[in-house]
């Protein structure tokens, strides 16, 4: 794929990376970078080969710090009804992460800043390495986090913590977020990228259609009923009982062999 500041990888067994590609400016993101990031996105959201993505940033220090604040002058020209219409343009590849029925794991390493953690927050499983950051600082710039950080963090966090990060600055570090259940698993600095990978191995070799359906029966139960839930379970449940993957489920289990996955 052409692009400057972020690249996508295909591995082994339907795994994607992509990365974050400006590490001399800590992964942030000007205009042409979140262009580049939105159509990347799109690319996969709508690639049926894709059965997991690992989320990345290039470099030591940053996963991502966000926007780039020396980017910023241009979108405040815009004047507050072209702002929000530009910055939904972000919001909308957060939200397609979120929403894309294949597991999504960020592997952060060094700061996730602002966007850059609000992107972590759009992801299914965080992995961070030791030394990860975690932080919202944008009270100190007179805003606050517009791309899901508060909506997520309310939602991960409950609102106490989520108020201490956003109008008190305060910085997560990996082991607290593990302790809180932000993140999945803590490796050592540096290591993150390669324990995402040990997690999307596991992911690859799950039942595709089954994985993508339960992320969305679960993202869609944290703003529901629990009958409302429970209906969503029985129709899923209905839809995957009548595929070729369901199928070879069943009688893989019973020959005791390793299932053909064919996301059928």
């Amino acid at each position: 794929m052409g692009h400057e500041f972020v690249t996508v990888d295909d591995e082994a067994d339907g795994v994607r990376v992509l990365t974050l590609n400006r590490p001399e400016r800590m992964n942030s993101w000007n205009a042409q970078m979140r262009q580049e990031m939105r159509e990347a996105v799109e690319d996969i959201a709508l690639d049926a080969g894709v059965r997991v993505l690992i989320v990345t940033g290039a470099g030591e220090r940053a996963f991502s710090a966000g926007e780039d604040v020396g980017d910023m002058g241009d979108l405040t020209a815009l004047g507050t009804r072209g702002f929000r219409a530009h910055a939904h343009r972000i919001h909308d590849v957060f939200d397609t992460i979120e929403a894309m029925e294949v597991p999504v794991v960020a592997a952060v390493d060094g700061v996730a800043a602002g966007g850059g953690f609000e992107l972590a927050l759009s992801c299914d499983f965080r992995v961070a390495g030791e030394g990860a950051r975690f932080v919202m600082p944008e009270a100190r710039v007179g805003l606050i986090p517009g791309s899901g950080g508060c909506s997520r963090l309310v939602r991960h966090l409950g609102l106490g913590q989520a108020k201490e990060l956003v109008m008190l600055g305060g910085t997560l570090r990996a082991l607290r977020a593990h302790q809180l259940g932000l993140v999945t698993e803590v490796v050592p600095t540096g290591g993150a990228l390669d324990a995402a990978r040990a997690i999307a191995a596991r992911l690859a070799g799950l039942a595709p259609l089954a994985l993508g359906m339960a992320k969305l029966v679960l993202n869609t139960c944290t703003d529901v009923d629990a009958e409302t839930g429970r209906r969503l379970e029985r129709l899923g449940q209905s839809v995957l009982k009548t595929t070729d993957d369901h199928r070879e489920g069943a009688a893989a289990f019973l020959e005791k062999r390793p299932p053909r996955w064919t996301a059928r």
